[in-house]
């Protein structure tokens, strides 16, 4: 049955982690050291691929640009949320949630995308080296860059027209830290069933068809360096792919677990923490494990440095 007492909203309020008011002091300390430091590394990553010629390949192309997404990101929902932990009117306008859900659909589904591409380039790096150059042209690196952000925008709109199309009733209160879909639809006056299925879809095409695509390339991967390569290169490999397979794992599997569960599940206190992972932990482990840890960029620091002396 449709639900009554409707009402026009004008704003919503973000619960977030007010249920845990005695810590919330120590959470703002915390997320914003972690703010801080991811913005820091990706903008790093982002400076080095500038000023480095040796690191203008495709890989580090598609790094740059993925940190450039990462920092669009986390810009979107964690200063909200910040204010809010030192607020005691934790609201937010029903435009500025529109607008909040639309980049964070938009941001998202991009990212999952420029992750398959990552994976497409060491792909063809590892598994088809003669050929890598002739596939991995700059042109088709730019329209891989170029396709994540015009997926990542219709995902981003559509959703966003759909949920803010509906009738919402009296209550306002969106039981997570920032806009998001499951918790606003639980707050529609209406049947969702349409908006359902249309968010499975969606979830099916953007999540898991980048994951299989994503899997499948790092299981290639490491199936050549198997057959083709040394001891030490298969450890020094296994390392890498396991690092990149533990992130896209964390940021896939709790996405998907966020969207993919049944709507009487929704709004659980679960849903902040399965959030956490992909909006705040996943953005700052990323250039870590995908960047800075790595032996070229490692030397092209050492470039920098030498460069500026010399200067």
């Amino acid at each position: 049955m449709e639900r009554r007492n409707f009402t026009k909203i004008y704003e919503f309020i973000l619960v977030g982690f007010s249920d845990v008011l005695q810590v919330q002091d120590v959470l703002f300390t915390v997320f914003f050291c972690t703010l801080n430091i991811s913005l820091l590394a990706h903008m790093f990553i982002i400076l080095l691929y500038t000023f480095s010629p040796n690191l203008h390949t495709p890989m580090y192309f598609f790094l740059a640009n993925f940190s450039l997404i990462e920092i669009c990101y986390l810009s979107t929902i964690v200063p909200k949320m910040l204010i809010n932990l030192l607020s005691q009117h934790k609201t937010i306008t029903f435009y500025g949630c529109a607008i909040q859900m639309c980049c964070f659909l938009l941001l998202g589904s991009a990212e999952c995308y420029m992750l398959a591409a990552m994976a497409y380039d060491r792909y063809n790096a590892i598994c088809h080296p003669l050929l890598y150059n002739n596939i991995m042209k700059r042109v088709i690196c730019i329209m891989l860059v170029i396709g994540s952000w015009l997926t990542g925008t219709i995902v981003g709109i559509l959703q966003t027209v759909l949920i803010f199309s509906l009738p919402f009733c009296d209550s306002n209160r969106i039981n997570n830290f920032y806009c998001d879909i499951p918790p606003l639809m639980s707050l529609a006056c209406t049947e969702t069933q349409f908006n359902q299925i249309v968010m499975l879809i969606i979830t099916f095409v953007i999540i898991l068809g980048p994951f299989t695509l994503t899997v499948i390339s790092y299981g290639n991967i490491i199936w050549t360096i198997i057959k083709h390569h040394s001891a030490g290169m298969r450890k020094k490999a296994f390392s890498t792919c396991t690092s990149h397979l533990i992130v896209v794992s964390l940021f896939y599997g709790s996405s998907s677990i966020m969207y993919l569960r049944p709507r009487s599940n929704y709004g659980k206190n679960e849903e902040k923490f399965l959030s956490l992972i992909y909006t705040i932990f996943a953005p700052l482990v990323n250039p870590f494990i995908y960047s800075l840890r790595n032996n070229d960029v490692k030397n092209a620091v050492k470039m920098l440095v030498v460069k500026f002396k010399i200067q």
